[in-house]
């Protein structure tokens, strides 16, 4: 398949592209449509225009094949999912009532009383998609409708489309079992009739015209177990003996396929896509694969998930190598570009350091073709070159202080020592009440930091902006009865970002947008040098909203693991050297904010399972640092200073140990409404014997629970977790919500909470009365 017959010869492709455009066309038609700010037909059209110019780019760069379907309204693993009709049986009846893609955004965002696909984080990227719930005996029915209208359309202007989608096996592994499924139910079950499915698909492809369809397997690139290998295996067995189907090219993104190469291998499928940056292997063990000499090899050796440019020459040297064992290569990505910007071109005031070292999705696109023409025709001589960049200059006092960590820095007292300073300090109730830290933004808030940046607006001004924000969040959680309080995050426009534009080191973008899921998209900032804090960061606005309330506010940072993992960080030196210079910079704000009086302090790590190694090895020794980071960063404070985080809990062991090593006071779990009796069921063996605080409603759905749905979670909560150790909380931050969800949602929260504490208060005076009874029984009769 080819877009330009004279560019077929170089064999370049990727694996998938940004879709949200690149001013966030997509993000700005998404929120009008949901406001009622514009119609579906204009949404649809706006749609249609960026799937168009991003085919026609990618052609015009000498791709010679250009990926399709790569478009999503929302998430691709839910466009998957409406492709082969699995809607659960609790969304249903909407479908007489809604037009397919409303329903899709139903499934998406809730209504008031059904609850949204869980969001869950998409293996170890920054990407959240909704995991489809599976049912018994689900009928699946290929709707192919928008795929085949997208192969027409590019056929029309003269490019041939490569469709991408969701591998069967994959899928289902991303998916859940549906509530009221029988137990031992999985979604694997369903792998028979999903195939029929595919094979499907795959006729209708054909008679469209594709010569090609790509299916992507990244969750090969974790640990499977020997069913589920064997389950692949039956897979690609049954697809690559289809009747009538396209060419298959399957791929296996953020990682090495392990033993699920070896099955590819040796199946009738003509195509691998591999991870070359995760997962490399020398030329010499691929070729020893059986069956791997005959396939076509999309090679990964640009990177989809770092925005720094690639090692030309040194890659070229990797391909030729292969190439000579392995003739027919196409030079791909390691996988989709979804994770990095669009155009580094719309960056015009990057540090000298980081603008000739970074490139994003269309520049990336250039480097794959550039790659590809030099595999065929020779190396440019000006690769030959090398040394254009000058190394970036170290900060000695940063390395110093590294290098002078003792042990007893990861150390506080212990927490035996700590809960009787923390009760005397803040004498909270049993099952306090708080929020994870933001809160929703105005418009007011937005135009006064657009106004900022564009200096029109002096700081002083901007700066009574945002404490008149903060003071009416203030207000607003003391009149709902929140026991610990937070400031909002009023000046931050993202968790990341705000922190990196006040450390060294790091450097932001001003167009550098990622989606992380639907509509919601950040900047992730780019650590480039050593890090260090040149002054407080959250002081100011901290300090003036616990001025405002006698009642406790929290501090919230972002922890020095998840500041890594949501950067794009340099690569000249081990994570874990980077990692000690960000949890010193975060140490050195805990200790200013406990100076200034602040009692509880917040270091969120949601991200530390991000990095965990996707295989069993090496996963001890990243826990070790990643565990040793949070210490560092929170070992400087007092014992009667409390230490919360939050942190997704992982079916990873290992990672539930850790969260216990990690010594916060508190833990608050990332989870959602719908999965937290899982969640419990793993706190009840996890052995933490700290605070604990399993979020009790989703925070990024528009859904407002009601005070019996909070009870009876809570009341679950309680078999694994005494209540005086329980916390009661969302399951996440609010800047997403309205404050007409935000509002009754937590006065519910609260008001559950209280139910809780009255019924324990009742247990325990019946059990006082129960005991003293038992007492005066035993007593002789005088």
């Amino acid at each position: 398949m080819t877009s330009s017959p004279h560019m077929s010869d170089y064999r370049s492709s990727i694996l998938g592209y940004p879709r949200i455009g690149p001013r966030r066309e997509l993000k700005r038609a998404l929120d009008s449509y949901w406001r009622g700010g514009i119609t579906q037909d204009e949404l649809v059209a706006i749609g249609r225009e960026l799937q168009e110019q991003t085919w026609s780019e990618l052609a015009a760069t000498g791709l010679s094949q250009v990926p399709g379907n790569t478009f999503s309204y929302y998430d691709h693993v839910l466009d998957t999912a409406f492709l082969f009709g699995m809607v659960p049986s609790r969304f249903a009846a909407l479908k007489e009532q809604l037009n397919p893609l409303d329903l899709y955004f139903t499934m998406a965002r809730g209504l008031p009383d059904k609850p949204p696909l869980e969001l869950v984080k998409f293996i170890s990227s920054n990407y959240y998609y909704r995991q489809p719930e599976i049912e018994p005996g689900m009928e699946f029915s290929v709707d192919a409708t928008n795929i085949i209208d997208e192969i027409k359309r590019g056929n029309a202007s003269g490019i041939e489309l490569r469709p991408v989608i969701m591998g069967p096996v994959t899928l289902l592994l991303m998916s859940k079992a549906a509530a009221g499924a029988p137990e031992g139910f999985a979604p694997l079950d369903m792998l028979e009739p999903l195939l029929r499915a595919y094979v499907d698909l795959c006729e209708q492809l054909v008679k469209a015209g594709t010569t090609c369809v790509q299916l992507d397997e990244p969750y090969f690139t974790l640990e499977r177990t020997d069913e589920e290998l064997e389950l692949f295996r039956r897979a690609y067995e049954v697809l690559g003996f289809a009747g009538l189907r396209p060419r298959l090219l399957v791929t296996g993104q953020y990682g090495d396929l392990g033993p699920a190469l070896d099955i590819l291998a040796a199946s009738k499928v003509e195509a691998i896509g591999l991870d070359l940056i995760a997962g490399r292997r020398a030329p010499e063990e691929l070729a020893a694969v059986p069956g791997l000499r005959r396939k076509r090899i999309y090679a990964g050796v640009v990177s989809g998930r770092n925005v720094w440019k690639t090692d030309k020459p040194a890659t070229l040297a990797y391909l030729r190598e292969l190439q000579a064992l392995i003739p027919d290569i196409v030079v791909s990505t390691s996988c989709t570009l979804l994770h990095v910007p669009v155009d580094v071109l719309s960056e015009f005031d990057l540090p000298d350091a980081v603008a000739d070292r970074v490139v994003f999705a269309k520049q990336k696109v250039g480097e794959v073709v550039a790659l590809a023409r030099a595999l065929k025709d020779g190396e440019p001589e000006k690769w030959s070159q090398g040394g254009e960049l000058a190394p970036i200059h170290p900060d000695e006092d940063v390395r110093a202080r590294v290098a002078a960590i003792q042990p007893e820095h990861y150390d506080r007292a212990p927490w035996s020592t700590r809960k009787d300073a923390q009760q005397a300090a803040l004498p909270l109730p049993i099952v306090p009440t708080t929020t994870l830290g933001s809160f929703p933004q105005s418009g007011k808030v937005k135009q006064a930091r657009y106004e900022l940046g564009q200096d029109r607006l002096s700081y002083e001004d901007y700066v009574e902006v945002i404490k008149a924000e903060i003071a009416d969040a203030i207000a607003l959680q003391e009149d709902i009865g929140l026991d610990v309080l937070v400031h909002g995050e009023i000046e931050r426009n993202d968790m990341i970002q705000y922190f990196a534009e006040l450390l060294e080191g790091y450097a932001v973008t001003r167009n550098g947008w990622v989606q992380v899921y639907g509509s919601r998209c950040v900047r992730p900032p780019i650590l480039y040098g050593d890090v260090s804090r040149p002054r407080p960061m959250t002081l100011e606005w901290i300090g003036y909203a616990q001025s405002l309330t006698d009642k406790p506010v929290k501090a919230i940072l972002t922890g020095p693991v998840t500041m890594l993992a949501f950067s794009f960080v340099r690569e000249d030196q081990p994570l874990k050297e980077t990692v000690a210079q960000l949890a010193l910079a975060v140490r050195d704000e805990t200790i200013d904010l406990e100076a200034a009086g602040i009692t509880i302090l917040q270091v969120d790590e949601p991200a530390i399972r991000t990095l965990l190694p996707r295989r069993p090895e090496g996963r001890e020794e990243y826990l070790e640092w990643a565990v040793g980071a949070f210490k560092l960063a929170t070992a400087g404070v007092k014992p009667e200073t409390q230490i919360h985080t939050h942190i997704g809990l992982s079916g990873v062991s290992a990672v539930v140990e850790a969260i216990e090593h990690l010594d916060a006071d508190v833990t608050y779990i990332v989870s959602a409404t719908r999965s937290l009796y899982w969640v419990l069921d793993a706190l009840e063996g996890a052995g933490l014997s700290r605070g604990v605080g399993p979020g009790v409603y989703e925070s990024r759905s528009a859904r407002i629970p009601d005070i019996d749905e909070i009870d009876e979670l809570l009341t679950r909560a309680v078999r694994a977790i005494e209540p005086e150790r329980l916390w009661a909380n969302p399951d996440g931050g609010l800047k997403t919500r309205h404050h007409w969800q935000l509002e009754p949602s937590l006065r519910n929260l609260v008001a559950a909470a209280r139910r809780l504490r009255r019924r324990a208060v009742a247990a325990e005076a019946f059990e006082a009365s129960a005991a003293s009874d038992a007492s005066d029984a035993s007593e002789p009769a005088s």
